[in-house]
């Protein structure tokens, strides 16, 4: 059972672990730039071709979507009545709790664990986190019109682009949909490397909190996605794309949104780090408990 692990576990490991020793040695690395590339050209071409590619039903999918928007609500929920019981600021605390890294590191475990239909499964599941955080965070944590940011970022107009397209059952032309899915690509690699240099430059200056804070999102995170599994009899790929998509560690994006707008950066940042050291020693345990429903 644990060799099967392996071939999951170690490109992740290893690519993550590459950006980790650029950080610790001090190489040039462009991170607004890097950030910008993945965001506004990788991912978007990779929801896109991943819609064009889906190895699934589209109900699925549409599912997949929905269970990712329960799971976001009941973790902001949660959390945000937890923040307010124990006196801590909303507008810092509560989008580490509720967003997940479920593009840097769920998109390549769901890839390697379950294949390409739980690629396509994960893009759905990420898609609505990535989708809300892009609108709610600038919205709840900083002062610009919300108009902006829809109008201003590309994975919204790719989401809309790839729903429309499994909805009608059309495809992109030929020449442009091989245009994609080159440049879908450069997403996940980039994504892992992004947070291996993440893992290597953040520092963990509070660590009560940002303990807190990591552990709120693993362990609500986790207890949601189960919860869901059970509620909705999830199984096969449906039950691991989702147990490994809920349970992910705070995202970096919340720092780059925190730093952005003042929101105690140094707190997310401690705990990326806390939350995503805890995942990568969970993460044989949690990939045992959702393979054996999986094809």
């Amino acid at each position: 059972m644990y060799t099967q692990l392996i071939p999951i576990l170690a490109p992740v490991f290893l690519i993550t672990l590459l950006g980790y020793g650029w950080a610790r040695l001090g190489a040039s690395f462009q991170r607004d730039f890097l950030t910008g590339l993945v965001m506004n050209v990788g991912v978007p071409c990779l929801i896109l071709n991943g819609t064009q590619h889906l190895e699934a039903d589209a109900g699925v999918f549409v599912s997949m979507m929905g269970y990712a928007i329960l799971a976001l609500v009941v973790c902001a929920f949660v959390g945000a009545a937890a923040l307010r019981a124990l006196g801590q600021p909303l507008r810092s605390y509560l989008p580490p709790i509720a967003f997940g890294n479920a593009g840097n590191l769920g998109l390549p475990l769901c890839l390697f664990a379950f294949g390409k239909p739980g690629l396509g499964l994960a893009i759905g599941f990420y898609l609505v986190g990535s989708v809300a955080q892009f609108i709610a965070g600038p919205l709840f944590q900083g002062r610009q019109p919300v108009w902006r940011t829809l109008f201003t970022t590309p994975v919204n107009y790719a989401a809309a682009l790839g729903i429309g397209l499994l909805a009608t059952g059309r495809t992109l032309p030929l020449w442009l949909a091989n245009t994609v899915e080159l440049l879908a690509g450069i997403a996940i690699p980039l994504m892992m490397l992004a947070l291996g240099h993440a893992l290597g430059s953040f520092k963990v200056q509070r660590l009560p909190v940002a303990a807190g804070l990591a552990a709120a999102r693993l362990g609500l995170g986790l207890l949601v996605g189960y919860a869901m599994t059970v509620a909705f009899g999830l199984t096969g790929v449906e039950r691991g794309v989702v147990l490994v998509q809920s349970a992910m560690p705070v995202a970096v994006f919340n720092y780059l949104l925190a730093a952005r707008y003042d929101r105690h950066p140094e707190d997310i940042a401690g705990a990326i780090v806390i939350s995503t050291l805890v995942a990568f020693a969970a993460l044989p345990a949690l990939l045992l408990f959702a393979l054996p429903a999986a094809p």
